[in-house]
């Protein structure tokens, strides 16, 4: 298990010099805006511009830049500068991070719990109206876009615009430490609608694994066996969740994506919005610091989840 955790952690560190390369190709070689260029302001002088790109690090050549780039986050863990407000992107994200921790935790421990919930007990209770009207309903909740589902919630239930005025609307998010009540509020519906696509998508495949491992060999023996049924569906439960952990890493990245939708929709000053707002800039090293971020997310998930293949199916083993 030791040495498989290495590797893992080896080719996640690989994945994330790709990631690095990838963003900066994207951001240097396709048309862009440049930086120093929009810096500079409405009437740009040549000379301002130049002194700007040296300031920025942007006079260098591509490997050179892309080889710093590199040496700051792997041995200073530096991911550089703001091209506009010359701040630390670290400090940028570091200050937005606990904002998008509290909405992304709280859509997952929403989306697991509802979505594996539902999906058992409608394989439960298959053919019955609480069955099809679950289902249904996750085939429109898979459909919707976060950022139009988000829109929908804030014209139904927002406070200041809301047909029906229940929880707090756009933009107002407070922090945990100065009013927990108001924090909790203003997140129920960023939680809802972030957490809806990712249950619908656990629910369906939850039933459907459920309902195939009810028809084993091993779970008639068990009730032959006279075993309680509740005993009986535990067992069928542990064994159909296989598929439903394969897919919660996956759903990390989906869940990070749809975040800078909601945080945007919400107006929720997160990671995601300093992400929005930095590709709108052209902020390339704003932009990247986040990709970066997501993508050791992503990673760190997936390792998570692999692990606990050995712990939840006893016919799993790494070496």
């Amino acid at each position: 298990m030791t040495a498989y955790i290495i590797r893992r952690v080896l080719w996640g560190i690989a994945l994330l010099v790709i990631v690095c390369g990838l963003t900066f190709v994207l951001f240097r070689i396709f048309p862009t805006g440049n930086p120093a260029l929009l810096r500079a302001g409405r009437d740009p002088q040549p000379k301002l511009v130049m002194e700007i790109e040296r300031v920025l690090g942007l006079n260098k050549s591509l490997p050179v830049q892309f080889w710093d780039y590199l040496k700051d986050i792997f041995l200073h863990f530096n991911l550089g500068y703001s091209y506009y407000s010359l701040e630390s992107v670290k400090g940028l994200i570091a200050e937005r991070l606990p904002v998008t921790i509290s909405l992304t935790v709280g859509a997952a421990v929403l989306w697991v719990v509802a979505g594996i919930g539902i999906g058992i007990i409608s394989a439960l209770r298959r053919g019955s109206f609480l069955d099809r009207a679950s289902m249904g309903t996750a085939l429109v909740l898979i459909s919707a876009p976060e950022f139009w589902l988000g829109l929908i919630f804030l014209f139904l239930f927002a406070q200041d615009i809301g047909k029906f005025k229940i929880f707090p609307g756009a933009g107002t998010y407070v922090g945990l430490t100065s009013d927990p009540w108001g924090w909790f509020t203003s997140l129920i519906m960023p939680w809802f609608v972030l957490a809806s696509g990712s249950a619908a998508i656990f629910a369906r495949l939850t039933r459907g694994s459920l309902l195939e491992t009810m028809k084993e060999d091993y779970i008639r023996t068990a009730r032959a066996k006279g075993l309680p049924e509740h005993k009986v569906v535990r067992q069928g439960v542990r064994s159909a969740i296989n598929p439903v952990v394969t897919l919660l890493g996956l759903e990390i990245g989906t869940l990070l994506g749809g975040a800078v939708l909601v945080e945007t929709v919400f107006n929720i000053p997160g990671v995601g919005k300093l992400a929005y707002e930095s590709i709108i800039d052209s902020d390339f090293s704003v932009v990247q610091g986040t990709v970066l971020l997501a993508a050791m997310f992503i990673i760190i998930a997936n390792i998570v989840v692999d692990v606990g293949y050995a712990y939840l199916d006893p016919r799993v083993r790494y070496s």
